[in-house]
């Protein structure tokens, strides 16, 4: 097997942590996690493609082993996320690469895309959406947050950071969560538990609307430039409905679209299928 190697990056003063395996001059594959996880999440996948990739996975800021910096000197917004998302992959010479988007992943390597469309020689959208079909009622807490950032709506979300709602994603929609393991769901409590890492997940839940916000752009790029484009997708995921993996197809009609069934974290129960999916789709 190919080993993964364990690195930081220093991007402008930045650090950021990432995973990374495969030969260097293989074809480039950059994996971005979503909430509330980190690179921990491809664990499974990465063994499974290294001996064909060049695989790299960083946590993304305020994530894992990246730097959280304080709030009054970083502001958590998915902007600056992508921002320094973007540095990192030019830090590391990553200059065209296929991108693997999951949740939190997905605005963030959408927006790497947009502003630098050369740069993206595919997409995989692992219940990364990118369409108003694709929120379920689960957002309405975190919509209501939009409309309304007031100290008691913003009070509410701090269910979504406990210990019991981090186990119920991972297992909501899974037909036999007995092969769910528990130590993904487990760094991530760690992570969640840490001082200040509420506020930070709390000011991205509020920044979230800005995402929704880009929704048009993203897909105005899909139509544009038409990148290959797999989504392979949880079907019973309670957040990103189905019709958000479907809707790929009217903007970019050569995208493919397989559904999966289990939940959220579809890796963690169908690594190998999704593995399986990449290999046949960038070969």
């Amino acid at each position: 097997m190919t080993p993964t190697k364990y690195r930081t990056a220093d991007v402008d003063g930045f650090k950021v942590f990432y995973r990374e395996a495969g030969a260097a001059d293989a074809q480039k594959l950059l994996l971005l996690h979503g909430f509330p996880s980190a690179g921990h999440m491809f664990r499974d996948l990465i063994p499974r493609l290294a001996d064909s990739f060049h695989i790299v996975a960083p946590d993304l800021p305020g994530f894992g082993q990246s730097d959280m910096p304080p709030r009054n000197e970083f502001s958590y917004t998915f902007g600056n996320i992508a921002g320094v998302i973007e540095r990192f992959t030019e830090v590391i010479g990553f200059d065209r690469f296929a991108v693997y988007v999951f949740d939190y992943g997905a605005p963030t390597g959408f927006r790497l895309a947009i502003r630098h469309p050369d740069r993206i020689a595919a997409i995989i959208s692992q219940n990364g959406n990118a369409y108003e079909e694709g929120l379920s009622d689960g957002w309405t807490p975190i919509r209501a947050y939009w409309q309304d950032p007031s100290e008691t709506n913003r009070k509410a979300l701090r269910a979504f950071l406990s210990p019991e709602t981090t186990h119920w994603q991972y297992t909501h929609g899974v037909p036999d969560q007995t092969i769910v393991s528990p130590d993904g769901q487990n760094l991530d409590n760690f992570y969640l538990g840490r001082p200040g890492a509420d506020e930070v997940q709390l000011d991205l839940f509020g920044d979230y609307r800005s995402n929704v916000a880009l929704y048009p752009s993203f897909q105005e790029y899909f139509r544009a430039y038409k990148p290959p484009l797999l989504a392979v997708w949880g079907k019973n995921d309670p957040f990103f409905l189905p019709p958000g993996a479907e809707a790929f197809k009217r903007d970019n009609p050569g995208a493919v679209v397989r559904f999966f069934d289990t939940g959220h974290f579809a890796l963690e129960t169908h690594a190998h299928e999704i593995a399986e999916s990449i290999r046949e789709f960038l070969k």
